[in-house]
């Protein structure tokens, strides 16, 4: 009988904890700030893509914020029936849908305005330690995305 000589991973080890549980709490942070404009946090995310591109496939702000279809659809389809966006099948595919911000979901974007300086401050860093945790995150998903792209 061999004993395994490997030690038992310690969660102080591992690299992705303290991602993960940074992410959590940030995202936490974002309940009372979005709590006007009663979305979630991954509803913020989506509205604030359609803020940036109104006008695009169904697909693309899942692609921009890194959700499935199967996350994004029922999102979509409540965004829709609470009024701020518009799905529209495409004239020459029906099976496109494109996404369009209504006026209640333009008027939205007023209120959103506030909810970057509520959140300041979330993140006990310095403005240039938070510059460059940003930097490397994005380099970070971006090297990840590229691989995915490779496969």
């Amino acid at each position: 009988m061999t004993v395994d000589t490997m030690e038992v991973p310690r969660l102080a080890d591992q690299f992705c904890f303290p991602l993960y549980a940074s992410a959590k709490e940030a995202v936490r942070q974002y309940r009372d700030p979005l709590e006007d404009p009663n979305h979630t946090y991954t509803q913020y995310l989506v509205m604030t893509v359609l803020w940036e591109l109104d006008g695009m496939t169904e697909r693309a702000p899942g692609k921009k914020v890194h959700l499935s279809s199967g996350t994004l659809a029922p999102l979509l389809k409540c965004l829709d029936r609470a009024g701020y966006v518009n799905r529209v099948r495409a004239d020459n595919d029906e099976r496109m849908l494109y996404l369009t911000l209504t006026e209640k979901g333009e008027a939205l974007k007023e209120k959103a305005k506030r909810i970057p300086g509520a959140m300041q401050g979330c993140i006990p860093l310095s403005k240039e330690e938070l510059a460059l945790l940003r930097a490397l995150l994005n380099r970070a998903l971006d090297a990840m995305d590229a691989q995915d792209e490779e496969e």
